[in-house]
This record gives structure tokens, C-alpha cells and sequence, in this order.
């Protein structure tokens, strides 16, 4: 059964540079007091995948608050150092959740 008040997701996958996986994994990290700070914002994790690929999935009650997070201070951070760390541009994808736990 889904959880009324998360209902929507977004998967966000990050591939660091070589030799820029620490930086990537710092960066997200760093990202959590922005993320705390966003009301929209039900839950956030800042996750790696394998040795250069991490990921960031967060939760949400509504449309305005995943639109609020796209264009919060993460998603302008993480923009503003793509190019310097990442080796492809983020894959974001809106996700809806069929049940919660």
C-alpha cells in the first residue's frame, strides 16, 4: 500500500570523472543540510552504486515539492560542478512509488 504522503521519487545516477569519485561522494554528502532544509522534501538518500557511480533518490508528497527540489540549491550545486566532476551529464528520472514501507 503506498504511503499517502510519499508519493512521488526521483532517481537521480551520477558518473564521476576518474580520478573524481571521492569528490562526487563528498559533494553528495554535502548535499544533506540543503536537502533537510527543503519542506517539499520527504526523504533523501545520497547513495554509490559501484566504485564511480552513485545516485540520489528522494521522496516526495506532491508535484510542488519535486518541482521545488529540481530547481532547489542541490540540483543548482551539483550543476554548477558537473562539468568539473561528472563524466556524462546526470540521468534524473521522475519516478512514482507503488508502496512504502
Amino acid at each position: 500500500m503506498i504511503n499517502e504522503m510519499e508519493k512521488l521519487a526521483l532517481l537521480a545516477r551520477l558518473e564521476a570523472k576518474a580520478g573524481k569519485e571521492q569528490q562526487v561522494a563528498d559533494f553528495i554528502k554535502s548535499a544533506l543540510p540543503l536537502a533537510e532544509a527543503e519542506p517539499g522534501t520527504i526523504r533523501w538518500y545520497a547513495l554509490q552504486i559501484s566504485p564511480s557511480t552513485f545516485g540520489i533518490f528522494d521522496t516526495f508528497g506532491d508535484e510542488a515539492g519535486r518541482d521545488a527540489h529540481l530547481g532547489g540549491e542541490i540540483a543548482k550545486a551539483l550543476m554548477a560542478h558537473a562539468d568539473e566532476l561528472l563524466a556524462a551529464p546526470p540521468v534524473i528520472e521522475k519516478v512514482a512509488l507503488l508502496a512504502v514501507k
